[in-house]
């Protein structure tokens, strides 16, 4: 049995709201058919997306935002700001997340084919479980 408490619940942002991360401001800004992370004026990462659909994780009472998924084409991504340059991790596996709930470290999503389980680059497809998310 999979509990969920929507205390923890992330949920998307699709609207370009600034950032304020342990990183820095990044910022993710369209670039022709894609779109690009940049931080500092650098770039860390480019994907393809029609729009942009981001969960945020707020770390602390200064309402920073440590990590972020972002749905993309070819499926989620996460970025963890507590690195500079932002850690960059890919889930591999295209779908569309509907929910997010974030934990110590992992993250744990809900999209139409189920729910998911994101931890250190891998992604695992979670069955039954008796853990409680809040």
């Amino acid at each position: 049995m999979l509990v969920v408490r929507d205390s923890a619940k992330s949920k998307g942002k699709q609207e370009s709201d600034s950032l304020v991360t342990p990183s820095g401001e990044p910022q993710f800004v369209r670039v022709d058919r894609d779109f690009v992370g940049m931080l500092d004026k650098e770039i860390f990462d480019r994907f393809s997306a029609n729009a942009l659909m981001r969960f945020d994780d707020v770390g602390d009472a200064n309402h920073t935002v440590t990590r972020a998924l972002v749905q993309t084409d070819s499926g989620p991504v996460l970025y963890d700001f507590r690195h500079h340059p932002p850690l960059v991790q890919r889930s591999g596996k295209r779908m569309t997340v509907n929910r997010v709930f974030w934990r110590d470290d992992e993250v744990v999503m809900q999209s139409s084919q189920g729910w998911f389980r994101f931890k250190i680059g891998v992604l695992m497809k979670l069955q039954s479980s008796t853990t409680i998310y809040h």
